[in-house]
């Protein structure tokens, strides 16, 4: 099971993390993208100062860029890293795409599909040429001509994250690995299910993709503790990531036998009641979607993902630089297959 890291920010404690994290052994670093920085300039900042680390979007907004300029992004990004680098994309959601973004937030999954398209097409060395629902090139009735890109054709590995039983299946079908959110190993049936019908369009199986799931990591003696910390952090994800009608998380939770509780949860969110709300957030949800407690616990946990299909861990580290980076060396320590250790 390979191990990657998540950062947010663009500090010098950041990027001394990733440089530290690659001599660990980190085999990846994703760079989140919500309405601050961008993902991609820290990135490539990093290929400079990286050698063998893969560098990852995680997650670029679909819709913030046309899938041309994020094609030319990416395969700049692969150039200059030497084919280290991986596209990670997703939806966000309406309250940013139309808030921040001011695109219209209408079909994502034929976005999805459509951006894969083209930037497959690009990255090919193709003309591009499309005619869909959301993306017409060259555009109809314009002095538009179908291009090939001027850079040499280089292969980008995709990864989508999704939590929709449609955007899975789409992600089983086209994408190179699947960034999971919300994904306990216990229920994981609810998400491997559409995804391996996806696949199976495809002529494949979920074997097939890289399965990325984010967690929080924290070896602690008060494994209660933490569960219901990390739990209560979930009530801003519930209450706030989306409205009353639509918030991919609720959704996602509910599929897996939550579906009272995120209501709840979200009931008193909207309502102002933001303690409540967090208290109302079962501990279960901050124990199966985080590595927590001692050494042999999170060993344990680390056999249901790899057992439930999980081929990359997404470590969340908090606390200072030399605290995440012994973290991260325990929970690397821990990853090694035990046959591995015998040999």
């Amino acid at each position: 099971m390979r191990i990657a890291v998540a950062v947010s920010g663009i500090s010098d404690e950041e990027l001394a993390f990733v440089t530290e994290a690659e001599r660990l052994g980190a085999d990846s670093v994703w760079m989140a993208e919500a309405w601050g920085h961008d993902a991609f300039t820290p990135l490539a900042f990093l290929v400079a100062r990286t050698s063998r680390i893969r560098l990852a979007t995680g997650i670029a907004q679909l819709g913030a860029r046309t899938p041309a300029l994020l094609a030319m992004s990416a395969m700049s990004m692969q150039a200059l890293s030497g084919g280290r680098f991986l596209l990670g994309l997703g939806t966000s959601g309406p309250q940013v795409m139309e808030g921040w973004h001011g695109v219209r937030f209408t079909s994502p999954l034929a976005m999805t599909r459509e951006t894969i398209e083209i930037l497959r097409t690009v990255t090919a060395g193709e003309r591009l040429v499309h005619d869909g629902a959301v993306y017409r090139l060259p555009l109809p009735d314009s002095a538009g001509r179908a291009i090939r890109s001027t850079a040499p054709p280089t292969p980008v590995p995709v990864y989508l994250a999704a939590m929709g039983p449609k955007n899975l299946a789409l992600t089983g079908e086209l994408a190179d690995g699947w960034l999971a959110n919300a994904f306990m190993p216990e229920t994981a049936a609810a998400f491997l299910e559409p995804l391996a019908a996806g696949a199976a369009r495809a002529g494949r199986t979920v074997a097939d993709l890289d399965v990325v799931v984010p967690v929080g990591v924290e070896f602690t003696d008060d494994e209660e503790e933490a569960a219901r910390r990390h739990a209560r952090g979930y009530a801003f994800t519930i209450g706030a990531m989306g409205n009353r009608a639509q918030n991919f998380y609720n959704a996602a939770f509910a599929r897996q036998g939550y579906g009272e509780d995120v209501r709840a949860v979200q009931e008193l969110w909207l309502a102002g009641e933001r303690q409540q709300a967090a208290d109302r957030v079962p501990v279960d949800l901050g124990r199966r979607t985080n590595l927590l407690g001692p050494a042999e616990l999170v060993r344990e946990r680390i056999a249901a993902y790899r057992a439930a299909g999980v081929t990359t861990l997404q470590a969340k580290l908090a606390g200072p630089l030399d605290e995440r980076l012994a973290t991260l060396g325990t929970l690397l320590e821990l990853c090694t297959d035990p046959a591995e250790q015998r040999s």
